[in-house]
């Protein structure tokens, strides 16, 4: 009985024992996976990924839209026709219903070089305006006597109620001009030139104005052959 009531406490001193090791391993193996999230949540992994992306598509973008610009500059053929519209004008014819409108376009076509034209067209629609301009501009182009990049000589022009002075100016001085006239110095191959307006501003007269100035050009072998000079 002794035995037996010996041995008893100590097969329950030894359980208790043996459980406490038990226990504390799953204390450590539940603590180790919580400080391994916040590793993959790092902020890291996120910035790196979203900025790399973002800088991986943005060069992409603008290169390309600058090299189809230049592309299609170079690829331009030297005696190809441009055109400039000036101005569309709105019309109204007043009926028994109401009013009827029309629109007029004015245009400008040339080849950058020595070629230039200017036209008027009127239809109901404005695209179809446009093009009756431009085929009238294509049939009125004519040859402008240049010298270089500039003008011959200086040149005065008038057309009804506007008076346009032309300049000559030294190369890299541009065009000085507004936008009517502008027009039609560039499509005519004028690079550096002074203008000046007198009188009426419309854009009709002044684009006719310059338009018959560049047309009152001479160069100076024309003018010792009208007059059989020689000039030095």
């Amino acid at each position: 009985m002794a035995d037996e009531l010996t041995n008893e406490p100590t097969s329950n001193q030894a359980e208790p024992q043996a459980a406490e090791p038990s226990n504390a391993k799953p204390q450590q193996q539940a603590s180790s996976p919580p400080a391994d999230k916040p590793q993959g949540r790092g902020r890291t992994s996120r910035g790196g990924g979203g900025r790399g992306g973002a800088s991986q598509g943005r060069p992409g973008r603008r290169p390309g839209g600058r090299g189809g610009r230049s592309e299609a500059a170079a690829e331009r053929e030297p005696g190809a026709l441009d055109e400039t519209v000036v101005k569309i004008y709105r019309c109204a014819k007043v009926v028994k219903g109401g009013r009827r409108f029309s629109f007029g376009a004015l245009v400008v076509v040339g080849d950058r070089i020595s070629r230039v034209g200017v036209g008027y067209g009127k239809a109901n629609e404005v695209p179809s305006a446009v093009e009756k301009a431009r085929k009238a501009a294509q049939r009125a182009m004519v040859d402008i006597k240049l010298d270089g990049t500039t003008l011959p000589h200086p040149v005065k022009a008038k057309y009804r109620a506007s008076q346009v002075l032309l300049l000559p100016a030294r190369k890299g001085t541009g065009v000085i001009a507004g936008a009517s006239v502008r027009a039609v110095m560039e499509l005519a191959g004028v690079k550096d030139v002074y203008t000046k307006v007198h009188g009426s501003t419309g854009p009709k007269n002044l684009v006719k104005a310059a338009f018959t100035g560049l047309l009152s050009l001479r160069k100076r072998d024309e003018v010792s052959k009208l007059r059989g000079v020689s000039l030095a």
